[in-house]
Protein backbone atom coordinates (compact mmCIF):
# COMPACT_ATOMS: atom_id res chain seq x y z
CA UNK A 1 0.00 0.00 0.00
CA UNK A 2 1.73 3.35 -0.87
CA UNK A 3 2.48 5.66 1.64
CA UNK A 4 0.89 9.62 1.83
CA UNK A 5 1.71 11.85 -1.35
CA UNK A 6 2.26 14.94 1.06
CA UNK A 7 3.59 16.18 3.61
CA UNK A 8 1.39 16.69 6.70
CA UNK A 9 0.08 19.45 7.55
CA UNK A 10 2.29 20.13 10.61
CA UNK A 11 5.37 19.60 8.43
CA UNK A 12 3.58 22.06 5.48
CA UNK A 13 3.27 24.68 8.18
CA UNK A 14 5.96 25.03 9.57
CA UNK A 15 8.13 24.85 6.01
CA UNK A 16 5.85 28.05 4.98
CA UNK A 17 5.93 29.50 8.25
CA UNK A 18 10.27 29.42 7.93
CA UNK A 19 9.71 30.74 4.09
CA UNK A 20 7.74 34.01 5.70
CA UNK A 21 10.41 34.36 8.94
CA UNK A 22 13.14 34.25 5.94
CA UNK A 23 11.84 36.42 3.91
CA UNK A 24 10.97 39.26 6.06
CA UNK A 25 14.85 38.71 7.72
CA UNK A 26 15.82 39.46 4.66
CA UNK A 27 13.25 42.61 3.90
CA UNK A 28 14.68 43.79 7.53
CA UNK A 29 18.40 43.11 6.76
CA UNK A 30 18.66 44.56 3.25
CA UNK A 31 16.78 47.73 4.44
CA UNK A 32 18.45 48.03 8.31
CA UNK A 33 20.64 50.49 9.02
CA UNK A 34 24.85 49.25 8.93
CA UNK A 35 25.50 48.70 12.37
CA UNK A 36 28.24 50.11 13.38
CA UNK A 37 29.98 50.00 17.36
CA UNK A 38 27.95 52.36 18.53
CA UNK A 39 24.52 51.02 17.28
CA UNK A 40 22.11 50.21 19.32
CA UNK A 41 19.36 47.57 18.37
CA UNK A 42 16.11 49.82 17.66
CA UNK A 43 13.76 50.03 14.94
CA UNK A 44 14.27 47.61 11.80
CA UNK A 45 17.26 46.35 13.99
CA UNK A 46 14.88 45.14 16.60
CA UNK A 47 12.82 43.73 14.56
CA UNK A 48 15.34 41.66 12.56
CA UNK A 49 16.44 40.52 16.29
CA UNK A 50 12.88 39.76 17.45
CA UNK A 51 12.53 37.75 14.05
CA UNK A 52 16.02 36.01 13.61
CA UNK A 53 15.04 34.34 17.37
CA UNK A 54 11.60 33.57 16.01
CA UNK A 55 13.08 31.59 12.80
CA UNK A 56 15.19 29.98 14.96
CA UNK A 57 12.78 28.70 17.40
CA UNK A 58 10.48 27.56 14.00
CA UNK A 59 13.59 25.82 12.57
CA UNK A 60 13.97 23.98 16.28
CA UNK A 61 10.88 22.72 16.06
CA UNK A 62 11.17 22.07 12.57
CA UNK A 63 13.95 19.99 13.00
CA UNK A 64 12.62 18.18 15.81
CA UNK A 65 8.94 17.72 13.30
CA UNK A 66 11.31 16.37 10.70
CA UNK A 67 13.15 13.94 13.19
CA UNK A 68 9.67 12.51 14.51
CA UNK A 69 7.99 11.80 11.14
CA UNK A 70 9.02 10.13 8.07
CA UNK A 71 8.54 12.52 4.96
CA UNK A 72 6.12 11.00 1.91
CA UNK A 73 8.16 9.32 -0.79
CA UNK A 74 8.86 11.07 -3.72
CA UNK A 75 9.60 9.59 -6.63
CA UNK A 76 13.05 10.80 -8.10
CA UNK A 77 16.14 9.64 -9.62
CA UNK A 78 18.92 8.52 -7.96
CA UNK A 79 20.41 11.26 -8.62
CA UNK A 80 17.87 13.97 -8.28
CA UNK A 81 17.27 12.73 -4.98
CA UNK A 82 20.94 12.75 -3.88
CA UNK A 83 20.91 16.79 -5.03
CA UNK A 84 17.46 17.35 -3.18
CA UNK A 85 19.22 15.91 0.03
CA UNK A 86 22.44 17.54 -0.11
CA UNK A 87 20.40 20.64 -1.14
CA UNK A 88 17.63 20.14 2.11
CA UNK A 89 20.75 19.10 4.53
CA UNK A 90 22.17 22.58 3.84
CA UNK A 91 18.98 24.77 3.51
CA UNK A 92 19.03 23.37 7.00
CA UNK A 93 21.98 23.86 8.45
CA UNK A 94 22.69 27.54 7.19
CA UNK A 95 18.74 28.13 8.44
CA UNK A 96 20.25 27.09 11.94
CA UNK A 97 23.63 28.31 11.55
CA UNK A 98 23.09 31.79 10.29
CA UNK A 99 20.14 33.04 13.24
CA UNK A 100 22.55 31.45 15.72
CA UNK A 101 25.60 33.30 14.40
CA UNK A 102 23.31 36.44 14.67
CA UNK A 103 22.58 35.77 17.85
CA UNK A 104 26.58 35.34 19.02
CA UNK A 105 27.16 38.87 17.11
CA UNK A 106 24.34 40.43 19.22
CA UNK A 107 25.77 39.04 22.74
CA UNK A 108 29.18 40.45 21.63
CA UNK A 109 27.16 44.00 21.33
CA UNK A 110 25.49 43.34 24.68
CA UNK A 111 21.75 43.74 22.87
CA UNK A 112 19.39 41.40 25.00
CA UNK A 113 17.54 38.83 22.55
CA UNK A 114 14.38 37.79 23.65
CA UNK A 115 11.94 34.98 22.40
CA UNK A 116 8.66 36.68 21.16
CA UNK A 117 9.81 39.44 23.24
CA UNK A 118 9.10 37.37 26.46
CA UNK A 119 11.35 34.75 26.83
CA UNK A 120 14.76 36.11 27.14
CA UNK A 121 17.89 34.49 25.63
CA UNK A 122 21.31 33.80 27.41
CA UNK A 123 24.03 35.64 25.82
CA UNK A 124 26.26 33.10 23.62
CA UNK A 125 29.34 35.21 23.66
CA UNK A 126 30.85 38.14 26.12
CA UNK A 127 30.17 41.44 25.49
CA UNK A 128 33.09 42.96 23.71
CA UNK A 129 34.13 39.80 22.87
CA UNK A 130 36.43 40.13 19.14
CA UNK A 131 35.38 36.45 18.40
CA UNK A 132 31.46 37.59 18.37
CA UNK A 133 32.26 40.72 16.36
CA UNK A 134 33.43 38.26 13.84
CA UNK A 135 30.74 35.96 13.71
CA UNK A 136 28.74 39.25 12.55
CA UNK A 137 30.70 38.87 8.95
CA UNK A 138 30.20 35.17 8.73
CA UNK A 139 26.40 35.89 9.43
CA UNK A 140 26.33 38.42 6.13
CA UNK A 141 28.84 35.79 4.25
CA UNK A 142 26.35 33.09 5.13
CA UNK A 143 23.09 34.95 4.94
CA UNK A 144 24.04 35.61 1.41
CA UNK A 145 24.74 31.47 0.89
CA UNK A 146 21.22 30.66 2.61
CA UNK A 147 20.25 33.34 -0.52
CA UNK A 148 21.85 31.41 -3.02
CA UNK A 149 20.64 28.20 -2.07
CA UNK A 150 17.08 29.49 -1.63
CA UNK A 151 16.92 30.56 -5.16
CA UNK A 152 18.54 27.06 -6.12
CA UNK A 153 15.25 25.25 -4.04
CA UNK A 154 12.80 27.90 -5.79
CA UNK A 155 14.55 26.97 -9.63
CA UNK A 156 14.56 23.90 -8.36
CA UNK A 157 10.83 23.67 -7.75
CA UNK A 158 9.72 25.42 -10.84
CA UNK A 159 11.94 22.77 -12.71
CA UNK A 160 9.68 20.12 -11.15
CA UNK A 161 6.36 22.03 -11.76
CA UNK A 162 6.90 23.58 -15.11
CA UNK A 163 9.73 20.96 -17.08
CA UNK A 164 9.50 17.91 -15.20
CA UNK A 165 5.44 18.23 -14.56
CA UNK A 166 5.67 15.94 -11.72
CA UNK A 167 3.75 16.33 -8.41
CA UNK A 168 6.84 17.50 -6.21
CA UNK A 169 5.84 20.75 -5.87
CA UNK A 170 2.24 19.59 -4.26
CA UNK A 171 3.65 17.39 -1.56
CA UNK A 172 4.88 20.97 0.35
CA UNK A 173 1.79 23.24 -0.79
CA UNK A 174 -0.57 24.91 1.69
CA UNK A 175 -3.89 24.19 -0.23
Amino acid sequence: MPGPTRYDAPARLLHWLVVALVVTQFVLGWTMPDVHRDTQPVGLIAAHLVVGAALLAAMALRILWRATHRPPAADLSRPLRAISTLTHVALYALLVAVPVLGWINASSRAWPLTLFGVLPLPALSPAGSPFGHAMGDIHSTLAWALFALICLHVGAALLHRFVLRDRVVQRMALW
